[in-house]
């Protein structure tokens, strides 16, 4: 279970505001990568056509895969984004 409340749980920043977490921002590269891929065959080499498809396509994917990782994510206590924040933190 650690590992899954390491990956799953809420990151936050030195101001205190929450950040994504470490599975939402591996998801963000897979999503893109593979969006990008696949719809660089659809538009035979057409950049501007091929940035379009990427956009269109990744935006309600990221915004789906992103909301089922915020209901796992909802379950685990907040982490700190780095060590160096309790630092921060012990200073105010």
């Amino acid at each position: 279970m650690a590992l899954m409340e390491s990956f799953f749980a809420p990151r936050t920043d030195h101001r205190g505001w929450s950040t994504p977490s470490e599975a939402a921002r591996l998801f963000f590269l897979i999503t893109l990568v593979w969006v990008a891929v696949w719809a660089w065959g659809k538009t035979t080499g057409n950049l501007a056509m091929w940035f379009g498809l990427t956009c269109l396509v990744a935006t309600p994917v990221l915004s789906i895969g992103w909301w089922l990782i915020s209901l796992v994510s909802a379950r685990y206590t907040p982490r700190v984004l780095t060590e160096a924040v309790n630092n921060v933190q012990k200073r105010k």
